[in-house]
């Protein structure tokens, strides 16, 4: 379908009618994220056989095949971005801690650029937490680092992230549970290819020890994206 086809918009957006795996070129090769049924998203080109997306709750920009056309329904509503407090996070942080529970449970593997159940990368775990609440953060890990609010390690709280820095911006983020303990996705390198437990600590077995020394620095979530 080419852009030109599209049933016009009266908002500008569009929504997906099914779950989307949206790509990092044009070429589509390289999965880059994904769009769960129902997320609404602007088409701002066509190059070639994909359209260039940017999905409307954190902003990503990302491509679509032209062949996925068919699954996108003009959105009669615009999208508003939520209005949360720090206090009202608060509130949500068991419910976001037990979504990451629940997910760790189910048959699963790492995806790199999944962010739907039941196969998520690292930074697609924590943005899906946050969203089955309602609340929404940025979707990689630099940009969630990015977005929260540091806070020193003696002052740590479950639901702060755990952000991990092994080249020249952050590349692994978790989730953090209290007790000295974390949540996370990790892939076959050095993780366990799926989401499991690990302590901050040199010694805290074999997938932990591997990731202490790219500890770097813990985040707050103080409002859902833009902020």
């Amino acid at each position: 379908m080419k852009l030109s086809d599209f049933p016009p918009s009266p908002t500008d957006e569009y929504h997906c009618q099914i779950d989307l795996n949206l790509y990092n070129s044009p070429s589509c090769q390289g999965l880059a994220t994904q769009a769960a049924q129902g997320r609404p998203l602007r088409i701002l080109e066509q190059q070639g056989l994909a359209y260039h997306v940017q999905l409307c709750e954190d902003d990503y920009l990302a491509w679509l095949p032209v062949t996925e056309g068919k699954n996108l329904k003009p959105s009669e509503n615009k999208y508003c971005a939520p209005i949360w407090s720090r206090e009202a996070i608060a509130e949500k942080i068991p419910e976001i801690i037990a979504f990451t529970h629940h997910a760790m449970a189910q048959p699963h593997h790492y995806l790199w650029g999944g962010t739907i159940a039941p196969h998520y990368d690292c930074s697609g775990l924590i943005q899906a937490a946050f969203a089955a609440s309602g609340i929404w953060l940025p979707r990689d890990s630099y940009q969630q680092e990015a977005f929260s609010q540091k806070v020193p390690w003696d002052n740590l709280l479950p639901g702060d992230l755990i952000f991990f820095q092994e080249t020249t911006r952050v590349t692994h983020v978790a989730l953090y549970l209290g007790d000295n303990q974390y949540i996370h996705s990790s892939g076959i390198e050095k993780g366990r290819n799926g989401i499991g437990i690990d302590s901050l600590s040199p010694d805290s077995g074999p997938v932990g020890s591997k990731y202490y020394p790219y500890l770097l620095c813990a985040g707050r979530i103080m409002t859902s994206w833009p902020g």
